[in-house]
C-alpha cells in the first residue's frame, strides 16, 4: 500500500499532461502589422483626491501603475504604463452643488479662474499623479477635457443641455486659447509636455444628465473646434497634436449607427487626409463591443478596413452593461474572471482591429463596478487600497510591449473560437515578447517556433489566482496554467 501511494503524485502528474492539449505555435518576425505606441490608463476622477492621500499609499499606487522596477527576485513592481490621461477639468468642483453634477467625485477643478486668471495650484492630486509617472519613466502625455471650461459653454455648467453641444462656435477661439495655455503652463511649472491634447470626449452621447462632466457633438462642431484648436497650437509653436475623435462606440467610426451626424468619423476627418496639427489617427472606444466574441471580431474587421492608412487608438475602456450575459459590470471584481475578459478584449483590439494603443479608463475606482485597476475606498482624505488581477492581466501587455513594439504574424493569428489565444510583438530592441491568454480549465502546453530565438532561453510571467505577474523559466515548451495570462519573453539573434 506505501509503494502504491508513493506513485500517486506521478500519476496526477501523468493525467495532469494528458489533459492538456499541445499547440504549436509558428512565429514570422519578418512579417510586422501595426506599431504600438502606448499602454495607457486615465487620472479621472480619484486621482483629484488619493493624489493628496499619505505618502505611503499613493506612491504604492504610482508604483503599481507606472514601475517597471523588480525585486531582487524578478518580482515586477508595477505594470509599466507608457503614457498617462490627465483630465483637464472644466470647473465643475469650484461650483460646488451648483454645478448639478451630484456625484462630488465626478466633479473635476479648472485651472481658469474666475477673473480670467489661471491658477496653476489646482487640480492638485492629478498633478502629484502626472509627476509621479514622469518620475517612473513615463515619456508621454495626453490631456482630454470631458468639457470645454464652464466660463466658456452656453449654460455655464459642465454637461449639456438637452443633448446639445454646450460650447457655441464663437467660444471657440476662447477655449483654444485656455487649451494653448493649459499646455504651455503645464510644461513651465512640471517640465511636462503633452504630446496630445484630446479636445473631445464620447461626442454621440447627449451628456446632459448631470452625472459627469460631459459634452455632446456633432461632426461639424468638432471639425470648428478642432480647427481652432490647432491654429492656435501652430502660433504658439507647440509640438502638441490633436487626437480625434474619442468615439463613444467602434461603430462610429465606420457608420453612422443611428447618429449620421456624428457617425462616419473615418471618412468624415481624413477621407481627405489629417489637417495640421491632428494625429494621423482616430481614437474609439470598445464599449458595448466586446460580446458576443464573433461580434467583437466583425465590428472590428470593419474598423481594420476602414482606416485605409491612418491608425487606430483604443482610447477607453472598462467593463459595461450585462455583454451578452457573459460578464455585468456591476461589482467589483478582484479575480480572475474580469480579469481574463479584459485580456480578451485587449487581445482582440490588438489582434483584429490593429490597435496601436490601448488605454484603460479608471487607472483608481472608488466604485463597486468593474472599471478600475485598482481600487480605493470612496473618502476623500484616506482610505484602504486595493489592487486588481485587472491590473496586473493588463501588465502582461503594458509592461512588456513597449512603444515601437512591431506586432508580428503567427501561423493563427485570431485565435477565435478557443480557449487559447496568442499574440506576439517585437520590441525595439528584438525581444519578443508573446502574450497568451488561457480562459480555459486545464493547462495548455505551447511549442514555439521562432527563427532567431533560442529555445530554453525565455522568460515567463504569470498572472492567475496564485500570483501576479509570477516570473519563471521556460526549458523546451511552454505550459500554460488554466485562468491564466501568461508573457513569454526572448531575445531575437
Amino acid at each position: 500500500m506505501k509503494q502504491i501511494l508513493c506513485c500517486l503524485p506521478l500519476l496526477g502528474l501523468m493525467l495532469q499532461k494528458a489533459a492538456s492539449q499541445s499547440h504549436v505555435l509558428n512565429i514570422d518576425p519578418g512579417k510586422t502589422v501595426q506599431t504600438i505606441h502606448n499602454f495607457a490608463a486615465s487620472d479621472a476622477w480619484s486621482c483629484q483626491f488619493v493624489g493628496n492621500w499619505q505618502d505611503s499609499k499613493r506612491n504604492q499606487m504610482a508604483d503599481w501603475l507606472f514601475s517597471m522596477d523588480t525585486t531582487a527576485s524578478g518580482q515586477p513592481r508595477g505594470i509599466g504604463l507608457s503614457m498617462w490621461r490627465f483630465n483637464i477639468g472644466a470647473g465643475s468642483a469650484e461650483q460646488g452643488d451648483s454645478s448639478g453634477i451630484r456625484d462630488v467625485w465626478r466633479r473635476a477643478e479648472s485651472f481658469f479662474g474666475p477673473n480670467q486668471d489661471y491658477d496653476w495650484n489646482k487640480q492638485a492630486g492629478q498633478r502629484w499623479f502626472l509627476q509621479a509617472a514622469k518620475e517612473r519613466g513615463v515619456k508621454q502625455f495626453l490631456g482630454f477635457l470631458n468639457s470645454p471650461p464652464v466660463a466658456f459653454t452656453r449654460n455655464g455648467k459642465a454637461f449639456a443641455y438637452k443633448g446639445k453641444c454646450n460650447i457655441a462656435p464663437e467660444q471657440y477661439q476662447a477655449a483654444a486659447d485656455y487649451i494653448t495655455a493649459v499646455v504651455q503652463g503645464i510644461r513651465r511649472t512640471m517640465g511636462i509636455t503633452f504630446n496630445f491634447i484630446s479636445p473631445v470626449n464620447e461626442p454621440q452621447w447627449d451628456w446632459s444628465d448631470g452625472g459627469q462632466e460631459g459634452c455632446p457633438y456633432d461632426n461639424d462642431e468638432i471639425a470648428g473646434f478642432t480647427k481652432a484648436i490647432a491654429k492656435t497650437f501652430q502660433r504658439a509653436k507647440l509640438p502638441t497634436q490633436l487626437l480625434l475623435t474619442e468615439a463613444g462606440q467602434l461603430n462610429y467610426l465606420y457608420s453612422s449607427h443611428g447618429k449620421a451626424a456624428r457617425g462616419q468619423q473615418i471618412e468624415t476627418f481624413f477621407g481627405k487626409g489629417a489637417p495640421e496639427k491632428v494625429y494621423k489617427g482616430i481614437a474609439g472606444h470598445s464599449y458595448f463591443t466586446t460580446s458576443p466574441e464573433d461580434t467583437a471580431i466583425a465590428i472590428r474587421k470593419r474598423v481594420a478596413a476602414a482606416l485605409k492608412g491612418i491608425e487606430f487608438w483604443q482610447s477607453e475602456y472598462c467593463i459595461l452593461g450585462d455583454n451578452a450575459g457573459e460578464i455585468n459590470g456591476g461589482g467589483r471584481d478582484l479575480g480572475m474572471d474580469a480579469a481574463l475578459y479584459i485580456a480578451r478584449v485587449i487581445h482582440t483590439d490588438l489582434a483584429v482591429a490593429n490597435a496601436s494603443a490601448w488605454q484603460w479608463w479608471l487607472a483608481i475606482s472608488p466604485y463597486q463596478y468593474k472599471d478600475g485597476l485598482i481600487y480605493v475606498d470612496k473618502q476623500e482624505t484616506d482610505g484602504e487600497i486595493h489592487d486588481s488581477k485587472m491590473l496586473w492581466a493588463f501588465g502582461n501587455y503594458s509592461r512588456f510591449i513597449r512603444p515601437g513594439a512591431k506586432r508580428v504574424m503567427l501561423s493563427d493569428e485570431e485565435n477565435t473560437g478557443k480557449d487559447i489565444r496568442i499574440s506576439a510583438f517585437v520590441n525595439t530592441n528584438r525581444q519578443l515578447c508573446i502574450v497568451i491568454i488561457n480562459s480555459g480549465n486545464r493547462q495548455e502546453t505551447i511549442d514555439i517556433r521562432c527563427k532567431g530565438l533560442k529555445k530554453g532561453n525565455m522568460r515567463s510571467y504569470t498572472t492567475n489566482s496564485e500570483g501576479n505577474l509570477q516570473p519563471g523559466f521556460v526549458n523546451g515548451e511552454a505550459v500554460i496554467p488554466a485562468r491564466a495570462v501568461v508573457t513569454l519573453t526572448g531575445n531575437i539573434q
